[in-house]
């Protein structure tokens, strides 16, 4: 969503709304795929009148058409609580995905009580940024990517917006060969190497730029539009 769906403004343009309006009615199901929660990501979801499933934070939860929740995989509380000290060794801006809430540079008092689905650093700092994801890799329990140039975005390992498509296109009755995944930062590589058909934003990432079979325009130029348009409607 964010840098690709959304536009500077974190709204969907017109041109965005009424291209994915046009596939839906040849057919075409829409998923957004996101590292957001159903909480951040839920108003769009129910403004564009989607019809089909819903993948959020970054593969952990996938959401049914009735807003049912499909499958969840969590991480473990305990690694959670390593990710939090180490951030403040580090002295790094963070967040952090339950399933009851989104927290942003403060934990609840007690983190065991809750079910918890992802962490992120923000760290400007490039030194201390490779610092901490040398940490995390060592530990080899994670999914890691980013949603940003300064971020890292950790996850379940194994979990990511690929898996979480994949499961959406079991229960479709559909193969990954007829999807194509749309996106513009590492969180969402996956996914576009793994649909038919991966399109890489104007504003991309450099490294999901060589990854995707075609890009599109930037999200302040209603890129995901151009997509559809070239690809779904022609």
């Amino acid at each position: 969503m964010d840098g690709t769906l959304l536009n500077e403004h974190h709204e969907v343009s017109d041109e965005n709304r009424q291209a994915i309006k046009d596939a839906e009615k040849k057919g075409v199901k829409v998923v957004l795929s996101t590292g957001r929660s159903l909480k951040t990501a839920k108003d769009y979801v129910l403004s564009l009148e989607l019809s089909s499933y819903l993948v959020t934070v970054n593969g952990s939860e996938i959401w049914g058409p009735d807003g049912e929740l499909v499958e969840r995989t969590p991480v473990a509380t305990e690694h959670i609580q390593w990710m939090h000290d180490l951030s403040r060794q580090n002295n790094a801006k963070f967040w952090a995905i339950s399933t009851e809430n989104n927290w942003n540079n403060e934990m609840p008092e007690d983190v065991l009580s809750q079910e918890w689905l992802k962490f992120g650093f923000h760290i400007e700092e490039d030194a201390i940024r490779e610092k901490v994801l040398k940490e995390l890799e060592a530990k080899g329990f994670f999914e890691i990517s980013n949603s940003s140039l300064v971020n890292i975005e950790v996850n379940a390992i194994g979990i990511n917006k690929a898996k979480g498509l994949q499961k959406v296109c079991s229960l479709l009755g559909i193969s990954m060969e007829n999807v194509m995944a749309v996106g513009d930062s590492l969180n969402d590589i996956a996914m576009i190497t793994e649909a038919g058909l991966g399109i890489a934003m104007g504003n991309a990432q450099e490294t999901v730029k060589k990854a995707a079979d075609d890009i599109t325009g930037k999200n302040t130029e209603n890129g995901v539009a151009q997509a559809i348009k070239k690809w779904v409607l022609s």
